[in-house]
């Protein structure tokens, strides 16, 4: 074993453990199975080696790079790497330029792993056009973002997305398990006794990040003493210290915290302040994630008092973003000021009743095209009668006039008579009244 050998073995030993637990091939990789279980297309074109130009978008965490590298290990292509954030547009030209040397001499065409693809703009995507287009190089772009909005339209037509989710709890706790008894690469020339509860709340409070996961265990399990049976200890309070977060148990079966949740919610869609506080009471002193709660305020005003009372969904926000940056224990005032307010509300459902109405008939294949008059006029949009004929409803008594907005008489929104809602019905049934 020569010098730099050696010097290899030590760098991957100091490597975190999320890296050295990366899987190496399709069966060792958790999740994803909607694409790369049994059959999956995904899964399909590596195995085949016929991978095409595809975006891999999805949250942190979730494997998007690693099935990469693990394609980079079954490929005969020539496979580089490089990362948006810190390369150029001079690093791609370079890589494309050696790319089509390279194909010309042995054939051998190139797959291009470009990590946060979205970092690039649209000039630099530009670039990669006319290459991927010809299939050489082959693109794998990932992405948290959503592609449909970061990457080029003609980019993506040219190459598949494959969505990845987060991982599930099971997921993660096969994975933290895995890095325990490995001894290669992961910490299983420790001897460790993990507690179910402590890696279930791992699995938890990752939120379905691994490689967050892996590091919460890997610090508690280095930082942890041996016991008297020489053997590390990984419990409930190891596994809070090591990813900073209480385990929040509201009761002694697992679905307290479930529960407790949906008692809030229904407490306030009830019109109940006094249980609504009692719940947030209770979630509060369990060390329940302010913003968590906030999120569900913000939910509670928008389903269940919507029009009836706009001002509570204003409030509901405006208490999510104090406790992003105020924290605990101030932001319990502003949490508690908020669901009172929309527990006391008057409540209507009819926008969200109104919204799931609609996504019913897009799913089922109830698409409308958009009425010419309506369609955008700029650019050479008028040269095909775009536009023509709409009328402007601030020419007209009242700001409104009659015309056909959707090819369809179907009604989705139908206000009710409650709060500043009657309102909103008032003013439309006089509107309609008067065509």
């Amino acid at each position: 074993m020569d010098l730099f050998e050696k010097e290899k073995i030590k760098n991957e030993k100091n490597e975190p453990l999320a890296v050295r637990m990366r899987p190496r091939t399709l069966d060792e990789f958790f999740g994803q199975a909607h694409i790369l279980g049994d059959g999956g297309l995904l899964r399909r074109l590596i195995e085949s080696d016929r991978i095409t130009s595809i975006i891999l978008y999805g949250p942190p965490g979730c494997g998007k790079t690693t099935l990469a590298l693990i394609i980079s290990e079954r490929t005969k292509s020539h496979f580089q790497r490089i990362n948006a954030a810190s390369n150029n547009v001079a690093d791609m030209r370079r890589i494309i330029d050696q790319g089509k040397r390279r194909e010309s001499i042995d054939g051998k065409r190139t797959i291009l792993l470009v990590d946060e693809i979205h970092r690039f703009n649209k000039a630099q995507q530009d670039v990669l056009m006319p290459d991927v287009e010809a299939g050489n190089p082959v693109l794998i772009g990932t992405t948290t973002h959503n592609p449909f909005f970061y990457v080029n339209a003609a980019l993506l037509s040219r190459s598949q997305v494959f969505e990845f989710k987060k991982l599930s709890d099971d997921d993660i706790i096969k994975m933290l398990r895995a890095a325990l008894v490995d001894k290669e690469r992961g910490l299983g020339k420790i001897s460790v006794i993990a507690d179910d509860d402590a890696l279930a709340h791992l699995a938890k409070v990752s939120e379905g990040d691994g490689r967050r996961a892996l590091s919460a265990l890997e610090v508690g399990v280095l930082t942890t003493p041996k016991g008297s049976n020489k053997r590390v200890q990984f419990t409930m309070k190891v596994a809070e210290e090591s990813i900073q977060k209480k385990a929040v148990l509201y009761d002694k079966d697992e679905d307290g915290h479930y529960d407790t949740i949906s008692a809030f919610i229904k407490s306030m869609r009830g019109s109940d302040p006094d249980a609504v506080l009692y719940w947030l009471a209770k979630m509060i002193y369990a060390g329940e994630d302010p913003r968590f709660i906030a999120r569900r305020i913000v939910i509670c005003a928008a389903e269940d008092v919507g029009n009836a009372d706009p001002q509570a969904l204003i409030l509901a926000n405006a208490a999510l973003q104090v406790s992003e940056f105020v924290g605990m224990p101030e932001a319990r005032i502003p949490l508690a000021q908020a669901a009172v307010y929309v527990a006391c509300a008057p409540k209507s459902n009819a926008a969200y009743l109104g919204i799931e109405a609609a996504l019913k008939d897009v799913e089922e294949g109830k698409v409308l095209d958009v009425p010419d008059h309506l369609k955008d006029a700029s650019l050479d949009g008028d040269a095909f009668g775009h536009g023509k004929g709409y009328k402007y409803a601030h020419d007209f008594e009242n700001h409104y006039v009659k015309q056909e907005y959707k090819p369809s008489s179907t009604k989705y929104y139908f206000p009710t008579v409650i709060g500043y809602e009657a309102k909103i019905k008032a003013w439309l049934e006089q509107l309609r009244k008067n065509e």
